[in-house]
């Protein structure tokens, strides 16, 4: 991620493993059901205040050129860095940890075969649902919806709605588990029938022409059987800590295409359309230094509130209240080829204006085209660089790019080393100079040796499969050790800082 961007890998919870066994999925009770955020309508704004931290006053309109290097710092750092650091945090701060749940009794032949028949019935269910996306069959959709959950069936057609209009290669549900147990007593009376239950249902789908691999994600869908048939009832009945939400699940969408983009906005059909040109032009600059042996297709979402952001990453409230994007695999296990989505901050993104949304895009497409999200690379390395990218892409002055960290240099507080990881989190106190130390860094490299020099070295460091790989890059690529580049490196930034 950049200061107000960002590129990480966000697990969430998981049902199946590595060798696609399924595991426990704990429980754990939700505080809502997103779905009533279709029923209630957008905000008149699509937008919420920002305030930047607790105690502290608004985070105002950002100031055009001069000032708008210091909004990428601000804004532009999120994503790399801050999905890691949260990846395994609660979506709730207040709510208990997830736990797994209680040894059972041993399991009767009853039993067993009653939860074998919820199985067969539940996949049923979901084999017609994902038969009627395919088939465009909006009427047989709605079949297997429960006629008695209203909420969930205008949910419901929103749902489909959105489905039919993303360019969908494959869609896949699939049923993995259940627990007849996780439904209290007043849910199961309200919801009636002869028998009522929650299962995890394994998602998948691939956008075509953008996506190698399909995505997957996990969602607790409640079925309800009555009158003989079974029915969905919701999808989103719980959800165990940092879960993430498909897109589509949360509002309506609109989409727009480009060239090499697609942009998928929870805001409006304008928004997104107004937004292509900026991220086609991110892939066309991200080229021009990586090369063109990637895809060069980006997809884009845009929440309309911040609340949709962090269910998009399964992060817990106000975590990313800094950070303007994050860069996403959307993916259980981070992989090359796994898809990746640029996730927006709507209250930043907006604030940042014209040139702030380039820069913000650029950095995050570059850690799009660098795999950063499944790449073994320092976060110094990949947020200096992406920053190097786009600050190449939207020239800003020294002064405003890097104001927090020439502002400690000339106070005598020198950077001792490169940015650690924890110095990109997105909770980090001083988030800013990491990123600007990182950038100067990746320029520093870029200006003694050439712009080939440090994409060669980039690369190094992501194909190395060894422990010392950031060390034997500075040897074979450099010509220097990394201790000997940080002494450079901090008589570079005293230089700058006028130190």
């Amino acid at each position: 991620m950049s200061r107000l961007t960002g590129a990480g890998e966000q697990r969430g919870a998981e049902v199946i493993d590595e060798q696609g066994d399924t595991v426990p999925l704990p429980m754990i009770p939700s505080a809502g059901d997103p779905e009533e955020s279709l029923d209630h309508g957008r905000e008149p704004s699509g937008r919420a205040s920002y305030a930047d931290g607790p105690g502290r006053p608004p985070f105002g309109p950002i100031l055009k050129k001069v000032a708008l290097g210091l909004a990428v710092c601000l804004v532009a750092g999120a994503g790399y860095a801050g999905l890691q650091h949260i990846a395994n945090a609660p979506a709730d701060p207040n709510a208990p940890a997830a736990q797994p749940p209680p040894s059972a009794s041993p399991t009767t032949p009853d039993q067993a075969q009653a939860g074998v028949q919820r199985a067969v019935a539940g996949e049923a269910v979901l084999q017609k649902m994902a038969d009627a996306i395919e088939n465009e069959d909006r009427g047989e959709f709605l079949n297997t919806i429960d006629p008695k959950a209203t909420a969930f069936r205008t949910s419901a057609r929103t749902i489909f709605s959105n489905l039919a209009a993303l360019p969908l290669g494959t869609f896949q549900l699939r049923y993995v588990s259940d627990d007849i147990g996780a439904l209290t007593p007043d849910r199961q009376a309200e919801l009636g029938g002869t028998q009522s239950w929650l299962a995890q249902v394994e998602v998948s789908w691939q956008l075509a022409g953008y996506d190698v691999k399909a995505a997957r994600e996990t969602l607790p869908v409640t079925f309800v059987t009555r009158d003989g048939k079974t029915y969905a009832a919701s999808f989103s009945e719980r959800f165990v800590a940092g879960q993430r939400r498909p897109v589509w699940t949360l509002g309506a969408l609109d989409v727009a295409k480009g060239e090499h983009s697609l942009v998928i906005s929870l805001e409006s059909e304008s928004e997104a359309r107004s937004y292509v040109p900026v991220a086609d032009k991110a892939v066309e600059s991200v080229s021009k230094v990586w090369g063109r042996s990637w895809r060069q297709k980006v997809v884009v979402y845009l929440p309309a509130k911040q609340s949709q952001m962090e269910a998009v990453l399964g992060a817990r409230p106000n975590t990313y209240t800094q950070i303007a994007a994050v860069t996403m695999a959307e993916l259980d296990t981070p992989a090359v080829g796994a898809p990746v989505r640029i996730v927006a901050n709507p209250k930043l993104f907006e604030e940042l204006g014209k040139q702030g949304r380039r820069i913000v895009l650029t950095h995050e497409t570059t850690h799009v085209a660098s795999t950063a999200t499944a790449s073994p690379v320092p976060l110094w390395l990949a947020e200096g660089f992406a920053d190097y990218v786009a600050f190449n892409a939207v020239p800003v002055q020294d002064e405003s790019a890097a104001k927090e960290l020439f502002k400690a240099v000339r106070a005598g507080h020198v950077p001792p080393a490169l940015p650690s990881t924890e110095a990109f989190a997105a909770s980090a106190t001083e988030l800013p100079q990491a990123y600007e130390s990182a950038w100067l860094a990746c320029r520093l490299i870029a200006e003694r040796e050439g712009e080939d020099k440090l994409v060669k070295f980039y690369r190094a460091v992501h194909a190395s499969k060894s422990a010392t790989g950031l060390a034997d890059a500075f040897k074979s690529v450099l010509g220097t050790t990394e201790a000997e580049f940080v002494a450079e490196w901090q008589k570079y930034l005293e230089r700058l800082a006028g130190g």
